[in-house]
């Protein structure tokens, strides 16, 4: 990487390596700013090129922060800082990418580490809660069960969104401590709700990519149905389509080992993702969920029928059972209906509730 960093500046530029996997690249003498966008451009460029080691193809990403005298900073250790806050900035953005810093960067640097305390803390203080959103079946409009979905009730902030802390969980590896706590809690709930008679059907919980990539997975969850006495037919695991192709020969042999405890396992998202077939049809899961996105404009969108009604035929040729996601009119549950879809899940039914009011929900729906 040296070698071909090198390749790409003057002879007057300063390189080095700080260590692991950063460099700096000291530019005095420039005319513009649009110079030194033009000379990320480049790096990013030769970067990420493949490499070959030991015969095989190794893909590198490359991030770059920019920063400038005298505007940036009047001292290196300023440059530095604030050069490493805009290439955190390029991560954010997908990588492959360069952004030069500007005052706001640091707003949002302290606001994350703002919120990643304050994560933190919400582990200690019990600040997360379990919603459920209901599952019909398309046919009768009768239960089939729920999917738990977390929300963080912070008392500054308020209720936080999803959207807002679970790529920070994920980043930072807390996803995992709160990911188990979900999967207890939700465990916890369905063995009630089993016991006393409420829900016969699955309660559908989502595993994260950090969860699933954790060497202690089984053992957490062994641990979870020691505690909770769930029975775990009861429970359905979500992973996303890009953890499950991510590595699909690992993933067969974990999806093998829960099936093997009972549970069902249904791939959350489809459609957004680019599975192999050869992959899928020897992955042992039980359903396919349909993304919202090609839900949401059924059914007059015909690109969106199209993909909705792939997904169904591929989905009963495999044997698999099929859930709609975001399904918030009479008209996109007739047409799924009507293609052979399940089970939907959205607005239509109910919104994502706490046990308490999933509970009336339910005394409800038995009337």
């Amino acid at each position: 990487m040296a070698e071909r960093l090198k390749s790409c500046v003057r002879k007057s530029d300063t390189l080095a390596r700080l260590g692991g996997d950063e460099f700096v690249l000291v530019q005095a003498d420039f005319a513009s700013t649009a110079e030194v966008a033009h000379l990320a451009e480049k790096i990013i460029r030769e970067l990420v090129a493949p490499l070959t080691l030991e015969g095989h193809d190794i893909h590198v990403t490359t991030s770059l922060g920019i920063a400038l005298f005298p505007e940036d900073g009047l001292d290196a250790k300023s440059l530095m800082k604030n050069a490493d806050t805009a290439m955190y900035q390029a991560k954010a953005a997908g990588r492959n990418a360069f952004r030069f810093f500007d005052a706001s960067m640091n707003t949002r640097a302290v606001e994350r580490l703002d919120l990643e305390a304050s994560l933190r803390r919400a582990i200690e203080r019990d600040e997360f809660e379990v919603y459920f959103q209901p599952k019909v079946v398309l046919a009768t409009g009768k239960v089939s069960g729920a999917e738990a979905l977390i929300r963080w009730k912070n008392p500054e902030r308020g209720l936080v969104s999803p959207l807002d802390f679970i790529p920070l969980a994920e980043e930072t590896g807390l996803i995992v401590p709160i990911g188990e706590w979900v999967l207890s809690e939700a465990c916890r709930h369905a063995a009630r709700w089993r016991q006393n008679g409420q829900l016969n059907g699955r309660i559908a919980i989502n595993l994260s990519a950090r969860q699933f990539q954790d060497l202690h997975l089984m053992e957490r969850i062994e641990g979870i149905l020691a505690t909770t006495k769930v029975d775990p037919a009861n429970i359905e695991l979500e992973l996303t389509e890009s953890v499950v192709m991510s590595n699909p020969a690992e993933t067969i042999d974990i999806l093998k080992e829960l099936r093997a405890k009972g549970f069902s396992v249904a791939v959350d998202d489809f459609g957004t993702g680019y599975s192999s077939l050869s992959y899928l049809k020897r992955l042992p899961i039980s359903a396919l969920k349909i993304d919202r996105s090609f839900v949401m404009d059924l059914p007059g969108d015909a690109d969106d029928a199209a993909i909705a009604r792939t997904i169904l035929n591929l989905a009963r040729s495999l044997g698999l059972e099929t859930v709609a996601e975001g399904v918030e009119t009479v008209e996109q549950a007739n047409y799924l209906s009507e293609q052979g879809c399940n089970l939907a899940q959205g607005y239509l039914f109910g919104r994502p509730m706490t046990a308490r009011d999933f509970e009336s929900w339910l005394a409800k729906d038995a009337l």
